[in-house]
């Protein structure tokens, strides 16, 4: 439990990291958006500005997440990362409608104005920054096994194709296309929802304790690599934050003594660590004649 702990820190760190960068880049496309006229750039930084709030959810969360187990919590706070995920999807997702309404009222009152090339260097350069935070997210959320922190890396990366989006817009708008503009903010918006939708849909299915049928069969496949287990009668699984726990019912030889089918238990809660990085399973034994019943 001490791993998950350091582990939920390190998403944290992961997450700041975010935060300051979108800070500084909200404002400075906010800022050239205004200057230059770029409805698309002006949107990349809106949404920039809410992936501030999207960030701090998931720092909070991520905190909520470290603290211990009490009387009203026994597995800890570790669905708190889940939720400070689900928080954040519901923000891009409010946050991308909004840009979507934006560019089709921009679209419908449209303004033949070319916004200014200074626009569309400043979303590629801001493109290339926080794709290396996305890079960097991404890493250390495999690493740890962070929905939270993997959450942000997804939006780290639609953010970075968001930009490019907006930068192509506005460099065909300096060829005799500005209506490419607003339509690129929309597009902006679209991608923002997709990505909300993702984190949403991932998070609501964790939340639901819903867990990938194709994982429970290869976590069947190597306990089934156990020569003293004869079969398994019942697998569930569930997300709990970082962690994955398990229950796990399997039948064994009746002939083992209590202490064979306990060193059985604990084989299969070895290959359950050392194959899927699961570090709580509740193993049932029964005998296997039972199953003739």
């Amino acid at each position: 439990m001490e791993e998950n702990y350091k582990n939920l820190k390190i998403a944290q760190r992961g997450a700041s990291i975010s935060l300051i960068v979108y800070v500084i880049l909200s404002a400075l496309k906010l800022f050239i958006g205004y200057l230059t006229s770029s409805k698309a750039l002006t949107a990349d930084g809106l949404n920039n500005s809410t992936d501030i709030i999207s960030s701090l959810a998931i720092i909070i969360g991520l905190k909520i997440a470290r603290k211990p187990a009490d009387e009203d919590h026994a597995y800890g706070h570790l669905r708190a990362e889940t939720i400070a995920a689900l928080v954040a999807a519901i923000i891009m997702i409010a946050v991308g409608i909004e840009v979507i309404y934006t560019g089709i009222y921009s679209a419908v009152f449209f303004r033949a104005k070319a916004p200014d090339i200074l626009s569309a260097i400043i979303a590629i350069v801001c493109a290339a920054a926080i794709y290396l935070v996305y890079v960097y997210n991404r890493k250390t959320a495999v690493k740890i096994n962070s929905q939270a922190l993997m959450a942000a890396a997804k939006d780290n990366l639609s953010d970075a194709l968001v930009s490019i989006g907006a930068a192509v817009g506005i460099i065909a708008s300096q060829f005799g296309f500005p209506w490419i503009d607003p339509a690129a903010s929309i597009i902006v918006g679209i991608l923002i929802c997709k990505t909300g939708y993702e984190i949403f849909k991932e998070s609501v299915h964790s939340l639901t304790d819903g867990f990938e049928k194709n994982k429970l069969d290869e976590m069947i496949k190597s306990i089934n690599s156990i020569k003293e287990v004869k079969n398994i009668r019942d697998i569930k699984a569930r997300v709990h934050g970082n962690n994955i726990l398990t229950d796990i019912v399997i039948a064994v030889d009746p002939k083992l003594t209590v202490s064979e089918s306990h060193k059985t238990t604990e084989e299969v809660e070895r290959i359950l660590k050392r194959d899927f990085n699961i570090r709580h399973a509740i193993v049932h034994v029964e005998p296997e004649e039972e199953n003739k019943k």
